[in-house]
Order: structure tokens, then C-alpha cells, then sequence
């Protein structure tokens, strides 16, 4: 699943290339899956509009819309959800093997493109997703997914997330509705750099595990973002280039392979069907 840092470099790479762009046209393949919302909804949502700015909201990438272009939408007979006083935004989830691609419209069509969005600068925004675990929708504005942003949470807020819960801390960690965009491998890697094994109780951990657990999660974020993110299968960026990050990984992927701080053999274990990796030495 891509994750924060993946989605935040797509994020900075589309704003800079396609805001202030419009949209002309929008194509929409036959497959069902992707959508969220009805094809011709996002079409007529979509057409004709100015794309003010792309951001991130958790692992949504979220395009804010602004204006209409008479005569420029095909789809006019279906309303969009723009209304007035209202800013209409197209959200885009990657999923597990999405990617958006600013392109030249001569370049070849990938086989599991999903839409294809015409650009009045001439170039085309296209979605694949071989899997299809991505999803399109359009909202009317104020998109909210829940949770906290980690880049954005006050360490006494972060710590208040998970004061007496009782699961295990990577599998809070996970819960999207407390902290939005962390997902399997920068939950290894911050606990990590806490010191904290992903099986403890979220309740057992003292205000000291926290707080380094609380810049375990900021560095490696921040850290990952600036290296592009982690290219551990499909992931690329806006421009069609991998990540860096996962020459980092201390723990994640790293099974049964010398921990790269004590030379302990780095271990496995499956949380909630999910696996997570750590240091028995390092980590206690």
C-alpha cells in the first residue's frame, strides 16, 4: 500500500506540473472497480475545471477545482457537485499499485489505465492501476478522511492517541482513523528507532517510549519524503521515477538478515495478518 511519504512526493511533484491547468476532457475505461463514484459524475465534475492546487490528505491525494468553461464539458447533462460557495475536489487513493502520470498524449497507453484526464496545456494525467485497489471519487469540498496528520500532531496529542489502548502498538500505528498515512514499513522503521517492539501494548508505554517513538515517527517520515519515498514494487512519482527510501530500511524486508546496528538477526512476526519486522536486541 503506498504510504505517506509515497503520496506526499506524487503530491508535490503533480502541484508543481498541473496547477493552475484545466481540464478539457476526461476519459473513463469500462472497469468498475477503481470508481467511488459514478464515471459520469467524476466526467462532468472533472471537465472544464481549474486545478487550484494538489495536496495530501493521509494517503489521499486530493485536487482542489475551481471554475467552469462553458462549452468545454461533454458531459453537461449530469451535474457536478460543484455548487456555488463550494470548491469541488477529485480524490485519488494509488491503492497498492496506482500511479498518477503527467505524460505527452503521444506516449504509449499503459494497459490498466483507468482515466485519462486531457490538460489544456496539451499533455494528459493518467491513473493506472494494474490491481485495482485504487479508487476516483468527487466531493463537494472539505474532504476529511479522519485521524490525525503525523507531519502536523503536537507529541502531547500523539501521546493522548494511544494512552490506555490495549492493542499492540504497531497495529495502532496502523489504525487510520488516529494518525492518517503510516503504513507497514514506517511503522517498522520508527519503532525501530524508538526501541519498541511492534507486539507491546500501546498502554504499557511510558511517557519516555512515546516520546521517542513520537520522533521515531517524524524522522523517518521526513527522512523518507526526501528521498522520494519507497519503490518496494509498482511505486513512482509524478514524473515516472522511483524512491530511494528503501536503501534505508533498518528492519522492513530485512528478515532473517544481521540487524545494521547490533548484527542481531532481524525477525518476523504477523500482527492482524500484517507482517512486521524488528530487532529482538534492539528493540524491547
Amino acid at each position: 500500500m503506498t504510504e505517506l511519504p509515497e503520496v506526499e512526493t506524487i503530491v508535490r511533484g503533480l502541484d508543481k506540473r498541473v496547477s493552475g491547468d484545466t481540464i478539457d476532457s476526461v476519459w473513463i475505461g469500462s472497469r468498475k472497480q477503481p470508481l467511488k463514484s459514478p464515471a459520469a459524475k467524476i466526467a462532468s465534475t472533472l471537465e472544464g475545471k481549474k486545478i487550484v492546487r494538489v495536496h495530501r490528505a493521509g494517503k489521499h491525494i486530493v485536487f482542489d477545482l475551481a471554475g467552469a468553461h462553458p462549452g468545454k464539458s461533454k458531459t453537461r447533462h449530469v451535474a457536478s457537485l460543484r455548487r456555488p460557495g463550494q470548491q469541488a475536489q477529485w480524490i485519488v487513493h494509488l491503492g497498492m499499485t496506482g500511479s498518477l502520470v503527467v505524460c505527452d498524449p503521444a506516449a504509449e497507453i499503459a494497459k490498466h489505465t483507468h482515466l485519462i484526464a486531457r490538460l489544456g496545456s496539451g499533455r494528459e494525467l493518467r491513473f493506472v492501476d494494474p490491481r485495482m485497489f485504487g479508487k476516483l471519487s468527487v466531493h463537494s469540498g472539505g474532504f476529511d478522511p479522519g485521524g490525525l496528520e503525523p507531519l502536523e500532531v503536537e507529541e502531547e496529542q500523539f501521546r493522548t492517541l494511544f494512552r490506555g489502548r490495549k492493542t499492540p502498538i504497531k497495529s495502532a500505528l496502523l489504525n487510520q482513523k488516529l494518525l492518517r498515512g503510516v503504513g507497514n514499513i514506517y511503522a517498522d522503521e520508527s519503532l525501530f528507532r524508538a526501541g519498541i517492539r511492534p507486539r507491546r501494548r500501546a498502554a504499557s508505554l511510558t511517557r519516555e517510549d512515546l516520546r521517542r517513538l513520537f520522533g521515531g515517527v517524524q524522522e523517518v517520515l521526513r527522512e523518507a519524503i526526501a528521498l522520494g519515498g519507497s519503490s518496494i514494487s509498482d511505486y513512482v512519482d509524478a514524473d515516472g521515477e522511483e524512491g530511494f527510501f528503501q536503501l534505508e530500511h533498518c528492519v522492513y524486508g530485512r528478515e532473517g538478515e544481521p540487524c545494521l546496528v547490533c548484527r542481531t538477526t532481524v525477525k518476523r512476526v504477523v500482527l492482524v495478518g500484517r507482517s512486521s519486522h524488528y530487532c529482538p536486541k534492539c528493540q524491547k
